[in-house]
């Protein structure tokens, strides 16, 4: 955890440094500006990434895990590219049983694969240059997201899956450029999908009904079935353009 804040911090103090209005390169010999521009407009990235996040109010929904992923991308303007990927991520979940006991409902975690396919748009805080070797961005992307069954032996009574999601990942970014073609990049972003629920988690347990109606023993004791959740993926990629 407390790298992940170090990483995070880090990567907030590069965007803000780098973060500079165009005027103040005038001044610079060119030897000596900090500014240098990225010739390459595409380039192919693979990607590795450490997945957070707590699978929504119940634990049910794929959290908690690594990712690894391959991006392309194309630079369509001074400040704007466009960003393709396919990635992988080896997730875990929990599994809730509705009608057990609320002391015995809950086991797991067990193995949750998602598959994902997105595409992005990524905005370059410092259009087709790096400064200082640093070249930070925003971004934001939208995919779809397949969850796989669960593993052999470890049913879920109550039928609830992942299936396939539409996702919203905000992120923001830097690339390291170390030449004209290579190129790291660090980046922080959320992945963001809609859980929903069966219906037998509003329903009293068969194994242990309340009978206050004002506690009840459900899973979500009345509340929505569906829900938002959000889980933090840090990413990094080693890229080539061309």
């Amino acid at each position: 955890m407390h790298g992940f804040r170090f990483t995070a911090t880090a990567l907030i103090l590069a965007l803000a440094a780098a973060w500079t209005p165009a005027a103040a390169q005038v001044g610079h010999p060119p030897g000596s500006s900090p500014y240098r521009d990225i010739v390459p407009g595409m380039s192919v990235t693979a990607l590795y990434g450490s997945v957070g996040g707590g699978g929504g109010v119940i634990g049910v929904g794929p959290h908690h895990g690594s990712s690894y992923g391959v991006r392309f991308d194309i630079r369509a303007g001074t400040p704007v590219q466009f960003g393709f990927a396919l990635g992988y991520a080896d997730l875990e979940r929990l599994i809730v049983s509705a009608a057990d006991s609320v002391a015995k409902r809950v086991s797991g975690p067990v193995s949750q694969n998602v598959v994902m396919i997105e595409t992005a748009i990524q905005l370059n805080l410092t259009g087709k240059k790096s400064w200082n070797h640093l070249a930070p961005y925003l971004a934001g992307s939208i995919g779809v997201a397949v969850g796989s069954g669960l593993p052999a032996g470890h049913p879920d009574s109550s039928g609830y899956k992942f299936g396939t999601k539409i996702y919203l990942a905000p992120t923001a970014g830097v690339r390291v450029m170390l030449g004209n073609s290579i190129q790291v990049r660090l980046e922080i972003r959320d992945l963001l999908w809609k859980l929903s629920y069966p219906s037998s988690y509003n329903v009293e347990p068969a194994a242990q009904p309340s009978s206050d109606p004002t506690k009840p023993n459900s899973v979500l004791k009345g509340g929505s079935l569906t829900e938002w959740t959000g889980n933090r993926e840090f990413r990094v990629g080693l890229g080539f353009g061309f």
